[in-house]
């Protein structure tokens, strides 16, 4: 497959910044910062299709499917980061959110050489996960154009699971393969062709709304407390305790007592308060109201 550069919006030279060399470090942070700032109101364009896929994504964790990304270099990244931070936010599985990177674990911090230019390679690590029609593979390029994203989601439309584009071009190749797309056009580069800033910013802020609002679809948040934090260091033992506290208005101590008594599980504390039950009974709760708090009492 030929790559052609020429009317990508994210390898255009940004004319803002075309004596970019000659700027005081000043002059650049605040050109930086207003170009930054366009991000987010390019995004809300696509917010209706952004809005879609998160409800598919819902659909397919309540039927036991996974979301799963797929990219190559900062892109690949990023949705391996966002599945990454799912694990501790959310108490989920990391066999739940999935990030596959062209190249494997090794393209996290070296460029793999030629692994996003093979249409072949996403599909064997898409088949090692063993994907089928109850997941969502949600392929993300900035250029919009990358074969390794191409692969995968064909595939994915092979064996029947939901397919998703996230592109930071219009008109984007990765489009015509998916069946939800989503096209975001930041525009110049600060430095041109670093998709790796505007591009990368957008496509950050994107996962974070996909897995987040996605994880808010299944019980996994309390009000806007995160209520199935994985309390794996200090810190989280900490914010956990604060979570309970929040979230039914008694003491530190009190808080530590039912933590402890809950067997660290945020949740099953905070049903056991709110509801005057025991641990058994608050785990049935938690159960019968499919993991949301509000449905307990």
């Amino acid at each position: 497959m030929t790559l052609n550069l020429d009317n990508l919006a994210t390898e255009s030279r940004n004319k803002r910044t075309m004596n970019l060399d000659q700027l005081s470090v000043h002059q650049a942070a605040q050109i930086m910062n207003q170009e930054d700032q366009t991000v987010a109101l390019a995004i809300e364009q696509e917010l209706p299709r952004i809005e879609a896929v998160i409800q598919a994504v819902i659909q397919a964790f309540k039927q036991g499917g996974r979301l799963i990304y797929i990219g190559a270099g900062t892109s690949g990244r990023l949705g391996v980061l966002d599945a990454a931070e799912c694990v501790p936010t959310f108490g989920v599985s990391p066999d739940q959110v999935i990030g596959l990177i062209a190249g494997g674990q090794k393209a996290m911090t070296v460029a793999v050489e030629g692994a996003e230019d093979s249409l072949e390679l996403a599909e064997q690590d898409l088949n090692r996960l063993n994907l089928d029609n109850q997941d969502v593979v949600v392929g993300i390029a900035a250029s919009g154009r990358t074969p390794y994203v191409i692969g995968g989601l064909d595939y994915a439309n092979k064996v029947g699971a939901t397919s998703v584009s996230l592109a930071i071009n219009k008109s984007a190749e990765i489009s015509k393969h998916a069946h939800f797309a989503i096209e975001i056009e930041t525009g110049a580069e600060f430095l041109t062709g670093s998709t790796r800033l505007k591009a990368g910013t957008a496509q950050k802020l994107v996962l974070n709304m996909i897995s987040t609002i996605s994880m808010i679809g299944i019980g996994k948040v309390y009000k806007n407390l995160m209520v199935d934090v994985r309390p794996t260091n200090e810190k989280l033992v900490e914010r956990s305790k604060h979570i309970i506290m929040e979230a039914t208005g008694i003491s530190y101590d009190e808080a530590e007592e039912k933590f402890i008594e809950a067997d660290q599980s945020v949740k099953v504390a905070i049903v056991m308060i709110l509801t005057g039950s025991d641990k058994i009974a608050a785990i049935e709760k938690l159960a019968q109201a499919k993991g949301f708090i509000n449905k307990t009492f």
